[in-house]
Protein backbone atom coordinates (compact mmCIF):
# COMPACT_ATOMS: atom_id res chain seq x y z
CA UNK A 1 0.00 0.00 0.00
CA UNK A 2 3.27 2.45 0.29
CA UNK A 3 1.13 4.31 2.72
CA UNK A 4 2.93 7.43 4.78
CA UNK A 5 1.63 7.42 8.25
CA UNK A 6 2.05 10.25 10.19
CA UNK A 7 1.99 11.01 14.17
CA UNK A 8 -0.40 13.53 15.62
CA UNK A 9 1.23 13.40 19.34
CA UNK A 10 -1.73 11.69 21.02
CA UNK A 11 -0.87 8.04 21.35
CA UNK A 12 -2.33 5.66 18.76
CA UNK A 13 -4.22 8.38 16.92
CA UNK A 14 -2.19 8.53 13.21
CA UNK A 15 -3.27 10.04 9.45
CA UNK A 16 -2.61 7.58 6.93
CA UNK A 17 -1.87 9.51 3.49
CA UNK A 18 -2.31 6.88 0.43
CA UNK A 19 0.46 7.24 -2.26
CA UNK A 20 -1.76 8.08 -5.19
CA UNK A 21 -1.12 6.81 -8.66
CA UNK A 22 -2.34 9.09 -11.42
CA UNK A 23 -2.15 10.12 -15.47
CA UNK A 24 -3.88 11.12 -17.78
CA UNK A 25 -6.47 8.11 -17.65
CA UNK A 26 -7.36 8.70 -13.83
CA UNK A 27 -6.07 7.66 -10.82
CA UNK A 28 -5.67 4.49 -8.41
CA UNK A 29 -4.82 4.37 -4.83
CA UNK A 30 -5.38 1.22 -2.38
CA UNK A 31 -8.11 2.75 0.67
CA UNK A 32 -7.47 0.06 3.29
CA UNK A 33 -4.79 -2.68 3.88
CA UNK A 34 -5.14 -4.23 6.96
CA UNK A 35 -1.54 -6.43 6.81
CA UNK A 36 0.45 -2.94 6.44
CA UNK A 37 -1.19 -1.04 8.88
CA UNK A 38 -0.63 -3.87 11.17
CA UNK A 39 2.87 -3.76 9.96
CA UNK A 40 3.25 0.18 11.65
CA UNK A 41 1.52 -1.52 14.54
CA UNK A 42 -2.15 -0.54 14.12
CA UNK A 43 -4.04 -3.43 14.47
CA UNK A 44 -7.08 -3.40 13.45
CA UNK A 45 -10.02 -5.98 12.24
CA UNK A 46 -13.08 -3.50 11.30
CA UNK A 47 -16.35 -4.95 10.75
CA UNK A 48 -18.32 -2.54 9.74
CA UNK A 49 -18.61 0.23 6.63
CA UNK A 50 -20.67 3.94 7.53
CA UNK A 51 -21.10 6.47 4.83
CA UNK A 52 -23.18 10.06 5.68
CA UNK A 53 -23.47 12.62 2.85
CA UNK A 54 -24.20 16.53 4.36
CA UNK A 55 -24.51 19.83 2.93
CA UNK A 56 -22.38 22.89 3.96
CA UNK A 57 -22.16 23.63 7.70
CA UNK A 58 -24.02 20.16 9.20
CA UNK A 59 -21.99 19.25 12.32
CA UNK A 60 -22.13 15.55 13.37
CA UNK A 61 -20.71 14.77 17.25
CA UNK A 62 -18.52 14.64 19.66
CA UNK A 63 -20.12 11.05 19.41
CA UNK A 64 -18.37 8.02 21.10
CA UNK A 65 -19.69 4.18 22.24
CA UNK A 66 -19.12 3.66 25.58
CA UNK A 67 -17.80 0.31 26.98
CA UNK A 68 -17.90 -2.90 25.84
CA UNK A 69 -19.06 -0.81 22.40
CA UNK A 70 -16.06 1.54 22.03
CA UNK A 71 -14.98 1.64 18.16
CA UNK A 72 -11.97 2.34 16.70
CA UNK A 73 -12.19 4.21 13.36
CA UNK A 74 -10.96 4.83 9.87
CA UNK A 75 -12.31 7.47 8.70
CA UNK A 76 -11.78 9.46 5.00
CA UNK A 77 -13.56 11.72 2.82
CA UNK A 78 -15.01 10.46 -1.16
CA UNK A 79 -16.18 13.83 -1.96
CA UNK A 80 -16.13 17.25 -0.42
CA UNK A 81 -14.24 18.65 2.67
CA UNK A 82 -14.69 18.12 6.08
CA UNK A 83 -12.91 19.33 9.28
CA UNK A 84 -12.46 16.30 11.33
CA UNK A 85 -12.09 16.80 14.93
CA UNK A 86 -11.57 13.83 17.49
CA UNK A 87 -11.69 14.22 21.54
CA UNK A 88 -8.87 12.05 23.20
CA UNK A 89 -11.65 10.22 26.26
CA UNK A 90 -9.15 7.59 27.50
CA UNK A 91 -8.17 8.76 31.08
CA UNK A 92 -4.89 7.09 31.72
CA UNK A 93 -3.41 9.07 28.51
CA UNK A 94 -0.83 11.65 28.98
CA UNK A 95 -3.59 13.63 26.14
CA UNK A 96 -6.60 12.81 27.92
CA UNK A 97 -8.86 15.85 27.32
CA UNK A 98 -7.14 17.05 24.17
CA UNK A 99 -8.04 17.64 20.72
CA UNK A 100 -7.07 17.12 17.36
CA UNK A 101 -8.19 18.67 14.03
CA UNK A 102 -7.37 17.81 10.48
CA UNK A 103 -9.03 18.74 7.19
CA UNK A 104 -10.42 15.59 4.88
CA UNK A 105 -11.06 16.25 1.66
CA UNK A 106 -11.31 14.45 -1.77
CA UNK A 107 -8.21 16.53 -3.31
CA UNK A 108 -6.09 15.08 -0.33
CA UNK A 109 -7.50 11.69 0.29
CA UNK A 110 -5.54 11.94 4.21
CA UNK A 111 -7.69 9.29 6.29
CA UNK A 112 -7.23 9.23 10.36
CA UNK A 113 -7.11 5.92 12.06
CA UNK A 114 -9.03 6.91 15.57
CA UNK A 115 -8.31 4.52 18.37
CA UNK A 116 -11.18 3.10 20.62
CA UNK A 117 -11.55 6.08 23.84
CA UNK A 118 -11.85 8.69 21.42
CA UNK A 119 -14.98 11.21 20.89
CA UNK A 120 -15.32 11.86 17.16
CA UNK A 121 -16.91 14.66 15.02
CA UNK A 122 -16.70 16.76 12.05
CA UNK A 123 -18.25 20.18 10.29
CA UNK A 124 -18.74 19.74 5.84
CA UNK A 125 -16.82 23.05 5.19
CA UNK A 126 -18.03 22.66 1.53
CA UNK A 127 -21.24 22.81 -0.21
CA UNK A 128 -21.43 18.72 0.01
CA UNK A 129 -19.25 16.08 1.29
CA UNK A 130 -19.44 11.93 1.45
CA UNK A 131 -17.76 10.73 4.53
CA UNK A 132 -16.74 7.14 4.55
CA UNK A 133 -15.48 5.60 7.46
CA UNK A 134 -14.99 1.90 8.93
CA UNK A 135 -15.51 0.66 12.37
CA UNK A 136 -13.82 -2.02 14.56
CA UNK A 137 -16.93 -2.87 16.50
CA UNK A 138 -20.74 -2.97 15.85
CA UNK A 139 -22.77 0.00 16.75
CA UNK A 140 -24.97 -0.52 19.70
CA UNK A 141 -28.01 2.67 20.60
CA UNK A 142 -27.42 2.24 24.36
CA UNK A 143 -23.70 2.88 24.15
CA UNK A 144 -24.66 5.67 22.17
CA UNK A 145 -22.79 9.25 23.78
CA UNK A 146 -21.38 12.54 23.02
CA UNK A 147 -19.87 15.51 24.49
CA UNK A 148 -21.57 19.40 23.49
CA UNK A 149 -19.28 20.51 20.19
CA UNK A 150 -18.94 23.82 21.68
CA UNK A 151 -17.01 22.04 25.34
CA UNK A 152 -15.38 24.97 26.42
CA UNK A 153 -12.66 22.95 27.64
CA UNK A 154 -11.10 22.52 24.12
CA UNK A 155 -11.48 25.86 22.54
CA UNK A 156 -12.36 23.87 18.96
CA UNK A 157 -12.04 26.39 16.07
CA UNK A 158 -14.72 24.37 13.89
CA UNK A 159 -13.79 27.09 11.07
CA UNK A 160 -16.95 28.16 10.44
CA UNK A 161 -19.62 30.64 11.63
CA UNK A 162 -21.44 29.18 14.15
CA UNK A 163 -25.37 30.61 13.06
CA UNK A 164 -23.78 28.52 10.09
CA UNK A 165 -24.35 25.05 11.83
CA UNK A 166 -26.25 22.44 11.75
CA UNK A 167 -26.95 20.47 14.01
CA UNK A 168 -29.28 17.83 15.36
CA UNK A 169 -31.49 17.73 18.34
CA UNK A 170 -29.85 14.91 19.83
CA UNK A 171 -25.96 16.39 19.53
CA UNK A 172 -27.17 19.38 21.06
CA UNK A 173 -28.02 18.08 23.81
CA UNK A 174 -24.62 16.19 24.62
CA UNK A 175 -22.64 17.75 27.92
CA UNK A 176 -19.25 18.98 28.52
CA UNK A 177 -16.82 16.26 29.19
CA UNK A 178 -16.83 16.55 33.23
CA UNK A 179 -20.46 15.89 33.04
CA UNK A 180 -20.56 12.91 30.69
CA UNK A 181 -19.86 9.45 32.08
CA UNK A 182 -16.90 8.08 30.14
CA UNK A 183 -14.79 5.04 31.25
CA UNK A 184 -11.72 3.87 28.81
Amino acid sequence: MNNFIEETGIDGLVVVQPKIFGDKRGYFFEVFNEQKLSEYGHNYHFVQDNQAGSGYGVLRGLHFQRPPHTQAKLVRITRGKVLDVVVDLRKQSATYGQSYSIILSEENRKQLLIPRGFAHGYVVLSDYADFVYKCDNFYNKESESGIIYNEPSLQIDWQIPEKDMIISDKDIKWTTIAQTPHDF
